[in-house]
């Protein structure tokens, strides 16, 4: 048996910094130290000098987060064990056995009035018509309570280190979606600034090639206007002294000066010219490229933070036996070989198509297919329904739970109750599918130009995966988030 000291010596241990007292439900803050949660709890509640800083660690000073208390069961099954101990050492093996009263070793117990007797005290008239029991037999029936009640407590307890490492793990995913945002955010901004810095200079210098040419036509016009003052103050000069003059010299040659001065064309100049004017009235139009391109960002930031990523691979248990997937499950290719696959319910047996491994029962995700096609190939990328037909004959429409758009050598069709052609831009190479499970949308776009191509509205109730279709000697397709 432990001595006194011995325990003594462990309950100094586990004692609360705070309250100096034995570590009630114990709790580990983020430098390591234990403290009782209630403890912690008020010590959290004392406002510090600057209300911004995190509170510090009562003995090392370090800062730790309010909400980041992890409850340590194994310090409070060594607490509970160290005070089992004290209980012990406290009674001592002699009196703990001998009845205080009379001084006679302990052998019954009184059931009515949950005593422990020696056999003075059970002759004792108050005694006399209660049910009395050996001490070992009264404590059967209540050690097999303690092994039941012990059982649902560390059941309990096992219960609620699932949920927390459970918990855990899935503040590590958010942890890592946020950093992935914060990337992105950081990303799509970069390429912004650098788009407005290349625009910020193309439009500085248009105007500063307008500035030159407006200032080359002002010296221009300058020249010409004064040219003509030139001219006309001439004339003016020759009136004037031909007026000054005597009659008879002043009839001299009057008819041809004359003349001359009424037939003299003012030549009235412009300082901008048409084509000018027409470059400074169409200079706004040099910035759509600019209100576009913030149209553009914003409508990718919002989705980016809207829609997680989702990390997909194939799945080899669904493909056709003519796709060949690369070991890293991102990739296939289609084969007129077949391959040495073995039947089973989930792989298709008529069309060449694969799913993902795994399905989407809630959220928005995305996620990016780079098609590659040979001459006269073909590709379908979208979602189905996890009961979707996987024998014979596949009818791609949504009625039989297939949300999908397929690409083919000059064209592409969104599979919809009928079939419809799509006018596009440009032919997609890359393909981003966006689903949005609660709302029901199925969307596709461009990933490279983000031109919309389609959009399918539907209602899930179960779970969809994605899916994809090959077709065509040399034509493959990969997967990226």
């Amino acid at each position: 048996m432990a001595s006194a000291a011995s325990v003594t010596s462990l309950a100094d241990e586990v004692n609360c910094p705070i309250c100096q007292g034995t570590l009630r439900e114990p709790v580990t803050i983020d430098c390591g130290h234990n403290f009782c949660r209630g403890c912690l709890t008020r010590y959290c509640e004392i406002p510090g000098p600057d209300l911004e800083e995190s509170p510090t660690c009562p003995l090392c000073k370090e800062p730790f987060r309010p909400g980041s208390f992890r409850p340590n069961w194994q310090l409070a099954n060594v607490v509970e064990n160290i005070e089992r101990l004290q209980l012990v050492s406290t009674l001592g093996l002699g009196e703990e056995d001998a009845c205080q009263e009379h001084g006679e070793k302990i052998y019954f117990f009184c059931e009515d009035d949950e005593m422990q007797l020696c056999v003075v005290c059970r002759e004792a008239g108050e005694h006399a018509t209660h049910t009395m029991r050996f001490l070992e037999d009264a404590a059967a029936p209540y050690r097999e309570q303690i092994h039941k009640c012990l059982k649902c407590l560390r059941k309990e307890r096992e219960e609620i280190q699932e949920i927390q490492s459970r918990e855990n793990k899935r503040m590590q995913v958010l942890l890592t979606q946020v950093s992935t945002k914060r990337q992105q955010v950081i990303s799509e901004f970069a390429h912004l600034r650098k788009f407005l810095e290349e625009q910020q200079s193309i439009l500085l210098a248009q105007l500063e090639s307008l500035d030159g040419d407006i200032l080359k036509q002002q010296d221009e016009f300058d020249f010409l206007v004064a040219g003509e003052i030139c001219r006309f103050s001439t004339l003016i000069e020759e009136l004037e002294e031909k007026n000054e003059r005597p009659a008879r010299e002043l009839l001299t040659d009057i008819r041809s000066t004359l003349i001359r001065c009424e037939t003299r064309k003012c030549r009235k100049p412009v300082a901008v010219s048409p084509e000018l004017g027409q470059r400074i009235r169409d200079f706004p139009q040099q910035a759509l490229p600019l209100q576009r391109e913030m149209k553009m960002f914003l409508e990718k930031l919002h989705f980016e933070l809207d829609y997680e990523p989702a990390h997909i691979s194939l799945d080899p248990q669904t493909s056709h036996p003519k796709l060949l997937l690369s070991e890293d499950r991102q990739r296939a290719q289609f084969s007129y070989k077949w391959q040495n696959s073995p039947d089973n319910p989930q792989r298709f047996d008529r069309a060449t198509c694969v799913l993902a491994h795994t399905g989407i029962t809630g959220g928005r995700h995305t996620w990016v297919v780079s098609i590659d096609l040979a001459h006269g190939g073909s590709c379908t990328v979208g979602v189905v329904s996890e009961d979707v037909q996987r024998k014979g004959e596949l009818r791609l429409r949504p009625e039989e739970g297939v949300w999908a758009v397929r690409l083919a050598w000059g064209f592409v069709s969104a599979l919809g109750s009928f079939p419809t052609r799509l006018t596009l831009k440009e032919q997609p190479r890359q393909v981003r599918v966006s689903l949005d499970y609660e709302v029901g949308w199925v969307t596709f776009t461009n990933a490279a130009t983000r031109e919309p191509i389609y959009t399918f509205t539907a209602s899930f109730t179960r779970k969809v995966i994605p899916f994809f279709g090959l077709w065509g000697r040399g034509s493959s397709f990969s997967l990226s988030s």
